[in-house]
């Protein structure tokens, strides 16, 4: 994963944090991705199989707006191809 696609998920997590038309735990899980993804420590590998695992879990939320949940899966397309 380059630092294009990083950045395009920080930026997508931050859009949807930022959205009041989005339940709080939904904002509140893509903030807790947006700090993991931001982490230097870890090896980004793990960071994006851990963001992932986040975000598809609250992408099955009921409550998710429909353009947030396309936000999201759009992320995960991202983080999908940094596992691979």
């Amino acid at each position: 994963m380059n630092k294009d696609s990083l950045d395009r998920c920080n930026q997508i997590l931050q859009h949807i944090m930022e959205d009041t038309s989005v339940p709080r735990n939904i904002r509140r899980a893509a903030e807790e991705s947006r700090d993991i993804l931001s982490k230097d420590g870890d090896d980004l590998t793990v960071r994006a199989s851990t963001v992932i695992s986040i975000l598809d879990e609250i992408s099955n939320d009921p409550n998710i707006p429909i353009h947030a949940r396309t936000l999201i899966w759009n992320v995960l397309s991202e983080l999908e191809s940094v596992r691979d």
